[in-house]
């Protein structure tokens, strides 16, 4: 059975790395939500080997994330949790949560749910990155975001693009002060936080 492939993740995760070896140097612990394929989480992980890296995302997607760990054999990548932002996360304490194109495809209700998890779960001084596409004062970055968030409304009237300063009063809601806004290739951006 071939492993689920994510063309995306390959051509971002050496930009996101580049970002996270700084921002997770002094993390031990990471969650990731909505880990998908797992590729994000092996590329991470070979690289970043002074952490564990949890994924969790819903089952469908355990076998898929199971067959990339077990062809890269790390030692620092748990094994994947069920996790579904409309319940309870599986977890009690993180240092750090990382999740990589998921804003825009949940509903808005599920965003809430996710910084409610987060403010839950985050620990003192803990840290969060997102990366995807965000709006700007209700302004698409690109043409090319506008035609994906038609395409994603396309597919579920509840998925889009999020306004950046909704998400980012979500977080200061749940005790998160944005340390930076990186831009990214693609016209994506990656969100990094801090919880005081």
């Amino acid at each position: 059975m071939n492993k689920p492939f994510s063309q995306a993740c390959e051509n971002n995760k050496a930009a996101i790395l580049a970002v996270l070896s700084e921002f997770f140097a002094d993390v031990q612990h990471v969650l990731e939500i909505g880990s998908g394929t797992g590729q994000h989480s092996v590329h991470f992980a070979a690289q970043l080997t002074h952490l564990q890296w949890c994924c969790s995302d819903r089952a469908i997607n355990h076998a898929g994330i199971l067959q990339w760990h077990q062809e890269a054999n790390l030692a620092n990548l748990q094994p994947p949790l069920t996790l579904d932002l409309q319940y309870d996360w599986p977890v009690k304490t993180v240092d750090a949560i990382f999740s990589a194109n998921t804003l825009h495809i949940v509903s808005w209700p599920l965003v809430v749910q996710f910084f409610y998890g987060v403010a839950k779960h985050l620990a003192a001084q803990g840290k969060l990155c997102i990366y995807g596409p965000f709006k700007y004062q209700g302004q698409f970055t690109s043409d090319s975001n506008l035609a994906f968030d038609q395409f994603l409304k396309q597919q579920d009237r509840a998925s889009g693009i999020r306004d950046i300063e909704a998400v980012t009063e979500l977080a200061k809601q749940a005790g998160l002060e944005l340390i930076d806004d990186i831009a990214m290739p693609a016209n994506n951006q990656l969100l990094l936080f801090k919880r005081q």
